[in-house]
């Protein structure tokens, strides 16, 4: 076009910015915004709002922001725009502040706008926020919108109410895939595996085709309760749609069986995948590892190596708690040194866990001791909880002590803590020691008693 000597209108660039933010490519639309500004058009309404909706798709608030701020007077489409991508970009406070300005300036808000305010609160402590929005959708008639209402299931979700998020969603007459994605996802997240399974099928069942994330994550539910028949359904599902030899899927249901208790038919599953990925290896060798079964998980680890794959801190998290399962202490350090030597990779604190307890429960509690005293501060508390719990097994009782003091100064200090250093005191015979940390604990005081009630049969 440049080459035939004609010019480009507003549109031309606006067609271009799209096709740099549709192949989310920054550094052309850096340069296509410059060609505007050369060109003349760098205050035309059609090449500003292209260049907005552009720059916030990408995630560069900052720039869309200054573009937006070059125009007078800008319509309900831009301020839509740079709302939803001040959402998008993590940084919903700046999205509120905007949508405050243009209530003030006279513009009303649609639909568009509440959805690109609530797609941005992800944070649980900012629920009041998003109940004043959906009351704000109450008031301003929002509320028979179907892209309005499934946006605010999708928020509480996020947030975990799940009462507000059902309650949405029953008004909804048709549910798209994305809102019964965001209802089982949030009760997955809440804990409510169950429930999330029952949605799950009910979704199935209204010929809604779910992707293989939420079949992996359906998958994680029924791995978390333990019950592998609506695993096998899950399964079945995914066979009959073609999606059990996604890697996603076929590594939730090599977890899913491990955790249910059929370890064969995990290892079948790892055994058919036509591909297998970093994350599907650290799946096994985990499962494996739990299974006491640690010589088969270091010949995977070798496999991982063989295949060209580059083990990451999971693969060597996952290599070290079989280790720690298995009691082999000498393989534990070898893996260590390793990991950091020769994959470069910062030993994190899931790994310190594993090796302080490996080295604990051998009896090594000075050289366990040591390790942690060689960290930098401060101390994940997890790290010096595994220490405790191995003092308590050996009866170390001073070392105990010493451990609990250090513990008492951690950050994300826990109650279980107590719990445990109390049964240290215990099976020592120091019961004044039991009853002051008692005393001085609100989560040892306010503990439920026990209670126990015999019929009378006569």
């Amino acid at each position: 076009m440049q080459s035939s000597d004609t010019k480009p209108d507003s549109f031309t660039f606006a067609c271009l910015a799209r096709a740099c933010s549709e192949k989310f490519d920054i550094k052309g639309l850096r340069s296509l915004h410059a060609s505007m500004v050369v060109s003349g058009f760098g205050l035309d309404s059609i090449c500003s709002s292209a260049l907005v909706s552009a720059y916030s798709k990408l995630g560069h608030t900052n720039e869309a922001g200054t573009v937006f701020c070059g125009i007078l007077e800008p319509d309900l489409v831009l301020w839509n725009s740079m709302i939803s991508g001040y959402g998008s970009g993590g940084n919903p406070s700046k999205g509120l502040e905007l949508f405050n300005r243009m209530r003030k300036l006279g513009e009303r808000p649609d639909g568009y706008t509440i959805v690109g305010l609530v797609v941005g609160l992800t944070d649980p402590n900012l629920v009041p926020i998003g109940e004043l929005i959906h009351g704000f959708c109450l008031k301003s008639g929002f509320d028979s919108n179907n892209h309005v209402n499934s946006a605010l299931v999708s928020m509480y979700s996020r947030f975990k109410c799940m009462v507000s998020a059902c309650k949405l969603f029953s008004n909804l007459s048709q549910p798209d895939l994305v809102t019964w994605s965001s209802l089982i996802t949030g009760f997955s997240l809440s804990g409510e595996h169950a429930v999330a399974l029952d949605f799950f099928r009910d979704m199935t069942m209204e010929g809604k085709r779910p992707d293989h994330v939420l079949i992996a994550s359906a998958l994680a539910g029924a791995a978390q309760i333990a019950i592998v028949k609506p695993g096998i359904e899950i399964h079945g599902y995914a066979i009959r749609h073609g999606m059990e030899f996604h890697v996603l899927v076929s590594s939730a249901l090599i977890d899913m069986y491990a955790k249910c208790g059929f370890l064969d038919s995990s290892i079948k599953v790892f055994k058919i995948m036509p591909e297998r990925n970093i994350i599907s290896y650290n799946s096994i060798i985990s499962i494996l590892g739990l299974y006491g079964l640690a010589n088969e998980a270091f010949l995977l680890f070798e496999e991982v190596l063989q295949d060209g794959l580059k083990p990451d801190e999971n693969t060597f998290a996952a290599i070290l708690g079989a280790c720690c399962h298995s009691g082999l202490v000498d393989a534990g350090r070898e893996y260590m040194r390793r990991m950091k030597d020769e994959f470069s990779i910062s030993a994190k604190t899931e790994h310190y866990v594993f090796l302080v307890k490996l080295l604990g429960m051998a009896g090594e509690l000075k050289e366990g001791y040591e390790l942690i005293q060689s960290l930098e501060e401060p101390v994940d508390s997890g790290i010096w909880g595994a220490l405790l719990s191995c003092c308590n097994v050996h009866g170390n009782h001073e070392m105990a002590e010493i451990v609990a003091d250090n513990l008492s100064k951690s950050e994300n200090y826990k109650s279980s803590y107590e719990v445990m250093l109390c049964n240290a005191y215990a099976s020592d015979g120091r019961w004044d020691d039991v009853q002051k940390i008692r005393a001085d604990s609100k989560a040892l005081k306010w503990k439920v008693p026990g209670i126990s009630w015999i019929a009378d049969v006569n």
